[in-house]
């Protein structure tokens, strides 16, 4: 069974409108990625996203909010716990995390580390919560010199494993996470990435992360929307980290980038290529390079990359097409530390069929929304106050629709 639909989700990752009211519980109090990005560079110039409301979702300088936006615009709530990649793109596809993924704002502890020797046969440095950048400036000479691994934490549950490409190789440096995520970080030590951290570079010249970062995730821990399509013989391409998000599971094909540039390049062969199905892609630049690094100049210069880049794809999709572009969480470059931040996200959803697109520019319960699970239901109450707002989990309610309604006609 094949749906003649084709469904487009563009993650613009970490693209935050505004803190969430429990946004105190994760000391991001007045965060708003979107808004203070526009405010550090005098002004977003963003005519295809402005035309499509993005700037009916927050106020935004240079975005002008306008009366008859050609998308229908919504601003969602993360019930999830956390602020964690995993979790958000997890949400987006339907599935709520319950609980909050562990994290490690003192290191990992000794049972973690011991591990950590024994079974990958090396030794380590770091283990404190830091900057990628950071610490390999501050450890990479010594990591040369011992030839012991850099680990690293954040203020997300995840584990980072840094080291030169002429000290420990790819492939090891690959092997040395591969165990760390199958054999050390289980059980209560189960946190939600494991990320190889490669690097090149000098002390005198300055080391430099490359683009051969890769990311061990636990699997889903129930079926996602990923898994439903797939069940329904409707299949998904996943553009940039998502297949590693996800840990594979309901993914068919997965063409993996190195930058937003070339996620962008991929959208349009995929838009080129694929005739029905998932096209869903994640631009990590947002997150990566400009909001972790906290850099709102090169935020918004991507940000109006991506939107010249979008003016061309507009007119490309059909009338078989779905396009929404939405966010995981925030990453506010103009907050204090380097940690993702307890948003908000926006959703802008454009389709040809005005009908289809009218169902989604009035209020509508995600899935997520209309849950009987009481502790759920008690996180999407303090998250929202007055209870009236959509998940992330909307993301997941409207690609099921769009395709499986179609695919059950086949």
């Amino acid at each position: 069974m094949s749906s003649r639909r084709r469904a487009i989700v563009i993650i613009l990752d970490s693209l935050g409108v505004g803190a969430l009211p429990d946004a105190a519980d994760y000391g991001d109090v007045g965060t708003n990625t979107l808004q203070h990005v526009a405010q550090a560079v005098g002004g977003l110039i963003l005519p295809t996203l402005q035309s499509l409301g993005l700037g009916n979702i927050t106020p935004t300088e240079g975005v002008l909010p306008i009366d008859h936006p050609l998308a229908a615009c919504d601003k969602l709530v993360t019930f999830s716990q956390g602020k964690d990649t995993i979790a958000g793109h997890w949400e987006l596809m339907g599935l709520v995390s319950h609980r909050a993924f562990p994290a490690y704002p003192q290191g990992f502890p000794p049972e973690v580390t011991d591990a950590f020797v024994r079974l990958t046969g090396y030794g380590w440095l770091g283990n404190y919560p830091a900057s990628g950048t950071d610490i390999i400036a501050q450890l990479g000479a010594q990591h040369m010199a011992t030839g012991k691994p850099i680990i690293y934490t954040s203020a997300d549950s995840v584990f980072q494993v840094a080291a030169h490409t002429d000290i420990i190789p790819l492939d090891e440096l690959y092997r040395i996470c591969q165990i760390t995520r199958d054999e050390i970080l289980v059980g209560d030590h189960a946190c939600a990435r494991v990320i190889a951290r490669p690097f090149t570079g000098s002390e005198q010249a300055g080391f430099v992360r490359t683009a051969d970062r890769q990311d061990y995730a636990l699997s889903p821990s129930a079926p996602t929307a990923l898994n439903r399509l797939q069940d329904a013989g409707i299949p998904s391409l996943c553009i940039g980290k998502i297949a590693d998000i996800f840990n594979g599971q309901g993914i068919d094909t997965c063409w993996p980038t190195k930058s937003n540039a070339e996620g962008m390049t991929h959208l349009d062969h995929a838009l080129d290529t694929v005739v029905s199905g998932l096209i869903f892609a994640n631009l990590v630049d947002f997150d990566m390079l400009w909001g972790h690094r906290r850099d709102p100049q090169g935020y918004a210069k991507g940000l109006e990359e991506f939107d010249h880049w979008l003016a061309t794809f507009l007119p490309k999709l059909g009338d078989n097409d779905v396009l929404l572009i939405t966010a995981d969480h925030g990453c506010d470059p103009t907050h204090a530390g380097t940690d993702h931040t307890r948003e908000y996200v926006p959703l802008l959803t454009y389709c040809n069929d005005p009908s289809f697109l009218g169902r989604y520019s009035e209020s509508r319960l995600s899935a997520a929304r209309n849950t009987k699970d009481k502790d759920l239901c008690k996180t999407a109450g303090k998250v929202t106050k007055n209870g009236h707002a959509h998940s992330l989990a909307k993301v997941a309610t409207i690609i099921e629709e769009y395709l499986l309604q179609d695919a059950a006609r086949d």
